[in-house]
């Protein structure tokens, strides 16, 4: 994310003397990616952030698929996923490739007996139900429906909720999660036809630097296994940091729309980018404006893409029975488009209330067992026309 911040003390200069206002010196690290040629941020500890004292017990959490290659069509039913108490327990994945995981979460529980770190892939978690607080090593940020968090990889982090009943949408991408190139100048600062601006970007608060000592168990995820490493130091012991690499949060309710006389394309809708996939936000808008405009999507063919809907809130009108939660998948190799009847109905509407997430990715996707037990059984069937 190109935008400085910086929160906490730090020296004048780089990489020199940094004094305690006791005595001693702070630790710096570079907290950085893609080598030394990425986004980065530099923070002083208090203590080594180096002080493993014991690495415990390792599990696979790599995604299994049950469907490896896919052409049907798919609609899971999203809330049905169980809630579970734990955080990590409770993220579900329901569809996958080399690129990202898409996963969904009902943890009821705030993460108080571990931090967690994934060491494998930006994430962005979407909260479709609940609030509450993410709290990092370079500060904290609030949160609540409608957001997008987005953690960068290395990242340790806890999750405070303020109530039971918590529903996110997450996906772990394996490549730097960015804003959408066309929407940047040269030094990345986000341009006038962009539909948000970095005012809209909220930026971590209230560093927490704790100065104690004793056993700290950070889950670490990499390479698809969660590793439990054990610490002699608090891991938010962070005195300051400056720079371009930590979690921020925008709100889907922040989003301007881009509309036109006829119907816009999907890509007007992107928000995020990353290697071989988008992340979209369908938001509330204003319908097209020609007197013989047609505001449904017009049919089309994923050629060369699979497209993922995640139902937020609102009403569809090109689908004919859509519920919150619901995720719909068009694979690739065969068109899609509005239900029977929709098509017609949606002629003459002025706006629609509608709010989704979309991830289209360039690679084919596969289901899980989870995704295949979601499913609705008789979606790919539901554009036979029955009159």
């Amino acid at each position: 994310m190109p935008i400085y911040h910086q929160l906490g003390n730090i020296p004048h200069k780089r990489h020199t003397v940094f004094e305690k206002p006791n005595g001693g010196i702070h630790y710096e690290q570079l907290f950085g990616t893609e080598g030394f040629s990425g986004m980065s941020s530099l923070l002083y500890h208090v203590n080594r952030p180096t002080m493993i004292q014991r690495v415990g017990n390792s599990m696979d959490m790599s995604p299994k698929a049950a469907i490896q290659k896919n052409i049907q069509p798919y609609m899971l039913k999203g809330f049905e996923i169980p809630s579970i108490e734990d955080f990590l327990e409770s993220r579900k994945v329901v569809l996958f490739n080399n690129d990202l995981h898409i996963s969904l979460s009902a943890p009821s529980k705030s993460m108080t007996e571990y931090f967690y770190k994934n060491a494998d892939a930006d994430e962005v978690i979407f909260v479709h139900q609940g609030s509450g607080k993410l709290r990092t090593l370079l500060g904290n940020l609030d949160f609540a429906y409608g957001d997008y968090l987005v953690i960068p990889r290395g990242m340790i982090y806890q999750i405070e909720f303020n109530t039971t009943e918590n529903r996110l949408f997450i996906i772990d991408s394996f490549s730097p999660v960015v804003t959408p190139q066309r929407y940047r100048n040269e030094f990345g600062q986000l341009l006038e036809h962009s539909p948000y601006c970095e005012r809209d970007i909220r930026k971590p608060y209230a560093l927490e630097c704790h100065d104690e000592k004793g056993d700290f168990l950070i889950k670490i995820k990499k390479q698809g296994v969660l590793h439990e490493v054990h610490y002699a130091a608090h891991p938010f012991d962070v005195a300051g940091w400056d720079g371009y690499n930590y979690p921020y949060a925008f709100s889907i309710h922040d989003f301007e729309p881009i509309t036109g006389r006829v119907h816009q394309p999907p890509p007007v809708h992107q928000t995020f980018e990353a290697h071989n996939f988008v992340i979209c936000s369908f938001c509330p808008r204003l319908y097209d404006y020609h007197p013989k405009s047609i505001p449904a999507p017009y049919n089309h063919s994923n050629i060369d893409s699979d497209e993922v809907l995640y139902y937020v809130d609102g009403d569809f009108m090109s689908r004919n029975h859509v519920e919150k939660g619901y995720i719909s998948l068009h694979p690739g190799g065969i068109p899609h488009g509005p239900h029977p009847g929709a098509y017609e109905r949606s002629i003459g509407q002025k706006e629609t209330l509608e709010l989704a997430v979309m991830v289209d990715t360039f690679k084919p996707l596969m289901l899980t067992q989870t995704a295949v037990d979601l499913s609705d059984v008789d979606y790919a069937y539901s554009w036979i026309d029955k009159k």
